[in-house]
């Protein structure tokens, strides 16, 4: 994507203690997002939340801070994402996945 104007953006919702292999499954989501080209990534980790399991992972210190909550956001063309999520899909076996169509305004890097 090099350009503003209609993208999509790609939301992943998974647990912060998932893994792919050795490491996070966030972690493998953007490396392959970034291998593949796509315009950019960004994980965030959440304080609290539920999800399909109905179980409250919290960070409060009175309750113990597992598996929180993780969201990765990925956002680059229409072609780009559905050409990717079909390489990614096996790789998410819990968690929610939501496919956004969007209008960037603004894409810029740094000089």
């Amino acid at each position: 994507m090099t350009s503003e104007g209609p993208a999509v953006r790609l939301t992943i919702f998974v647990g912060e203690s998932d893994q792919h292999g050795h490491q996070p499954l966030y972690s493998e989501i953007v490396h392959r997002a970034h291998a593949a080209g796509l315009a950019g990534a960004t994980v965030l980790r959440g304080v609290e939340g539920f999800g399909a399991s109905n179980h409250v992972h919290t960070t409060r210190i009175l309750r113990l801070s597992e598996d929180l909550p993780v969201m990765i956001v990925i956002v680059d063309t229409a072609e780009k994402i559905d050409a990717w999520w079909s390489q990614v899909a096996e790789l998410i076996t819990e968690g929610l996945v939501l496919r956004e169509d969007v209008e960037v305004l603004r894409y810029r890097g740094r000089s």
